[in-house]
């Protein structure tokens, strides 16, 4: 059995990737490359460079490897970009997911994990937010998502697919190991805004300009997590800000040491 994790050179495929290592699961990576990195991947993994829209490649893939499950992170993720550029959005969040499922189920694939993102709620009736809260999204980026959790359920439902889909809020923080990390320059995710807690874990001061939010960003997103401690009885390891920011820190400190390794 092995697991195909695409956007595995990403900020949270690759940390996936290292955990699927750790705990002995044969993995294989497939990730164009647009905005991850090949050396957040362990060496010793597998990696094909591609797009999860290229039929014949993941089917190949998925044969040379004997894929049984599939992690599927490959997508475009940044919120004002998607408004500035829908169809786009669509064809590689929804059109590629549609083309990967295809292929998977054909090929006997029947355990998928979709990686969706809580801009499907949009602006939110009720906050904390459950997982069973309205879908209404106010970006093209989660309307992507949400048109490819629509697809998954259907696909399911017709072919026995079992799958899980997760909406991430806010991803933050670093491998402790400092292995993986955001790594894509101008990023956007909440370290690269949460100042406050970066002084404090820096030791230095700095300008901070406010600003509004982003375009087609909701008002205000907050997760319900009370379903999975009950469920799983998960706790998080890392919960603090000031913890999750010095790792991030960390890994920053570190990041162009990585980059010119990889480039040389």
């Amino acid at each position: 059995m092995t697991i195909l994790v695409t956007g595995g050179a990403g900020y949270i495929g690759s940390h996936m990737v290292h955990e699927l290592v750790d705990a002995g699961e044969p993995v294989v990576v497939l990730d164009n490359l647009s905005t991850g990195f090949r050396f957040l991947v362990p060496g010793k993994v597998p990696f094909v460079v591609g797009s999860t829209g290229d039929r014949e490649l993941v089917g190949q893939t998925l044969a040379r490897h004997g894929v049984t499950a599939i992690i599927h992170f490959a997508a475009s993720i940044v919120v004002p970009d998607s408004v500035r550029d829908p169809l786009g959005y669509y064809s590689n969040n929804t059109m590629n997911t549609c083309a990967l499922l295809d292929v998977a189920i054909k090929a006997g694939v029947r355990q998928f994990i979709f990686s969706s993102t809580a801009a499907v709620y949009g602006n939110a009736e009720t906050v904390p937010v459950r997982e069973d809260s309205s879908t209404a999204p106010i970006s093209p980026y989660g309307t992507s998502k949400l048109m490819s959790e629509i697809m998954l359920h259907d696909a399911g439902a017709a072919h026995g697919l079992r799958f899980v889909v997760l909406r991430y809020f806010n991803v933050a923080g670093a491998d402790p190991k400092l292995r993986t990390g955001q790594s894509t320059p101008a990023a956007t995710h909440l370290i690269k805004v949460a100042c406050e807690a970066v002084r404090r874990a820096s030791g230095r001061d700095f300008p901070v300009e406010i600003a509004g939010r982003r375009a087609g960003d909701p008002a205000a997103l907050v997760a319900d997590v009370s379903r999975i401690r009950a469920t799983l009885d998960w706790h998080p390891q890392f919960e603090d800000l000031d913890t999750i920011v010095a790792h991030a820190l960390a890994w920053e400190r570190r990041l162009p040491g990585r980059r010119e390794s990889a480039s040389a």
